[in-house]
């Protein structure tokens, strides 16, 4: 057993080995899930020359890291180095392979779920992220949460499935993020959502237009009365479980990273995650 950030402990799967010849990890991807996912990630043949580790050990490699939250020059001596692991996550987001596994996901698990593959409903939302020393540079101060960091805009389906998202600033408004969202969202769904359903963060006439430049409704969801603490919400408790299940990625507990276009990457690659253990419950 082996120890990530902050004492969590790692365990080893001690039902079998990987690979390439060690014990496994409880956070390396499965044959089902390598089988559905080597296709997005094989930039190049797998026997290039220029591939020092196998591809799905580097794949490894980068979810010990996002779900352990694991310093990178902390990784363990049996997954390749870090700076490989690392040099090729970065390539995967420029490539944006995450982003289109996690399109592919969504309809997958939508037919199967008997629905159609594009939605015609979506929830806005977003959750702010406390800066650290690596991410301070581009952190905003959330008045609302009392925090200073960034915050993850995001967009689900009714089946809180990932539609899109983007990072700013955390003194960013959520109203400001509309167009931005609807606009990704329209382009990945070929203009098919209707509405969207939102907090009362995104009041006001200039998010309502900014949604209707799109085609998209916005539809405020709120209490009936004044109520203390957490409250389920129709429609809207779709949006707030995934990001609990995101806050549980260790590496995204907090904004560790440099760059906001990492952050947002590693989000895509943690619903990734998430929808491909669905995918694979579901067809096993």
């Amino acid at each position: 057993m082996g120890f990530g950030v902050a004492g969590v402990a790692v365990s080893r799967d001690d039902r079998g080995m990987s690979a390439t010849g060690r014990a496994r990890y409880q956070t390396d991807v499965s044959d089902e899930g390598w089988a559905f996912v080597a296709p997005y990630l094989a930039l190049c043949r797998e026997d290039a020359a220029q591939r020092e580790y196998p591809l799905r050990e580097v794949f490894n490699g980068l979810r010990y890291i996002v779900k352990t939250g694991n310093q990178w020059r902390l990784m363990p001596h049996d997954l390749p180095p870090w700076q490989v692991v690392y040099q090729q996550m970065r390539r995967w987001m420029e490539a944006r392979c995450f982003e289109t596994m996690v399109e592919d996901l969504r309809k997958l698990l939508r037919e199967y779920a008997g629905r159609k593959s594009e939605p015609k409903a979506m929830i806005l939302d977003s959750r702010t992220l406390q800066s650290t020393p690596e991410s301070g540079a581009r952190a905003g101060y959330d008045g609302a949460k009392r925090r200073k960091g960034s915050k993850v805009h995001a967009a689900v389906d009714t089946l809180g499935h990932l539609l899109a998202l983007h990072v700013t600033a955390a003194d960013e408004q959520d109203r400001a993020q509309v167009g931005l969202l609807a606009e990704a969202v329209q382009q990945i769904t070929d203009e098919n959502v209707e509405l969207a359903y939102v907090d009362q963060g995104y009041t006001g006439e200039k998010a309502a237009e900014a949604g209707h430049r799109h085609g998209i409704r916005l539809e405020v969801v709120k209490h009936t009365e004044a109520k203390r603490g957490f409250v389920l919400l129709p429609r809207r408790w779709v949006i707030e479980r995934n990001f609990a299940w995101a806050a549980r990625f260790r590496r995204l507990a907090k904004d560790y990273e440099r760059l906001a276009a990492t952050l947002s990457g590693l989000h895509y690659l943690a619903f990734a995650f998430l929808m491909l253990s669905t995918l694979v419950k579901t067809f096993s």
